[in-house]
């Protein structure tokens, strides 16, 4: 059967894409910043994951006012790389896997979660930063990759224990599908920040690494921080951070903390990244 072995969770900010894309990584402002992220690479090449499924967010790239899914679940052969407005990021077109999204649709859905199907979208950097800093710069991506993406932008968007229990129903999904595969899950967004209005600007280290050490410990209580809280203490869009909370459920169980790596700021964002491995079962 296909199994979950593994979980990354990080930031996706737009502005590390433009400093891979302009070869600016060791610049003296971005070097700290990605070298956190140079044990999660060798550990995910060592690891050679046969598909990697990406919960983020769009920005009004794929969808907008006019259709808001709260969970949107890819499932088409291939994404293109969005345009946002500077032209598409030059990174490899993002391969699905059709067969095993199909049937994370299927078992999803008759586990009384609502998902929206989709069979063509663009993705933009809430999906293509995460694959950066994990697989490089590569001619193409080493593994096929389910997009499922979370509405965090328009108000409501899930509670934390709604993404948390669908992690635990994809976990269900993927242990059901009849193929060895090895499936690692990215929760991408976060951490604290605010782009607009009094408090832009906002970073919160105390909250943000009490949020990382209850995703590996408790991630129940991680789960009933309500909507209020993250817009308090870390700003309108920490809400991000609930996408985190769909990897960690599929991962199930105790995990083991593989890395951490937690630096301010990347374009006034808080960047925060864990790996965390499924305990043997």
């Amino acid at each position: 059967m296909a199994k979950i072995v593994a979980g990354v969770a990080t930031s996706h900010v737009p502005a590390i894409g433009v400093a891979i894309d302009q070869g600016k990584t060791d610049d003296p402002y971005w070097k700290p910043l990605f070298a956190g992220f140079e044990p999660s690479r060798q550990w995910i090449a060592d690891l050679k994951p046969d598909v990697a499924i990406v919960v983020y967010n769009d920005h009004a790239t794929a969808f907008s006012m006019e259709v808001i899914p709260t969970f949107a679940l890819g499932c088409a052969a291939d994404y293109a790389p969005a345009d946002e407005g500077w032209g598409a990021r030059p990174v490899p077109v993002v391969k699905g896997h059709p067969e095993l999204a199909w049937h994370i649709a299927q078992s999803v859905i008759l586990d009384e979660f609502d998902l929206t199907i989709v069979n063509k979208m663009e993705v933009d950097h809430g999906l293509t930063v995460p694959l950066s800093l994990m697989f490089g710069q590569p001619d193409a991506w080493p593994c096929p990759v389910i997009p499922l993406a979370v509405n965090v932008v328009q108000y409501p968007p899930p509670t934390g224990n709604r993404c948390l229990n669908l992690g635990r129903a994809i976990r269900r999904a993927v242990q059901s599908f009849p193929r060895d595969l090895k499936v690692v899950v990215f929760g991408t967004g976060g951490m604290s920040h605010q782009l607009q209005a009094q408090r832009a600007g906002l970073i919160n280290p105390e909250f943000d690494n009490r949020f990382l050490d209850l995703l590996v410990s408790d991630p129940e209580a991680a789960a009933a921080i309500p909507h209020v809280e993250y817009l308090r203490e870390a700003g309108s869009e920490g809400i991000e951070l609930v996408m985190w909370l769909v990897m960690r459920g599929a991962l199930g169980g105790p995990v083991r903390q593989r890395h951490r790596h937690y630096h301010v700021p990347a374009s006034n964002t808080a960047v925060g990244h864990l790996v965390l491995e499924c305990e043997r079962e």
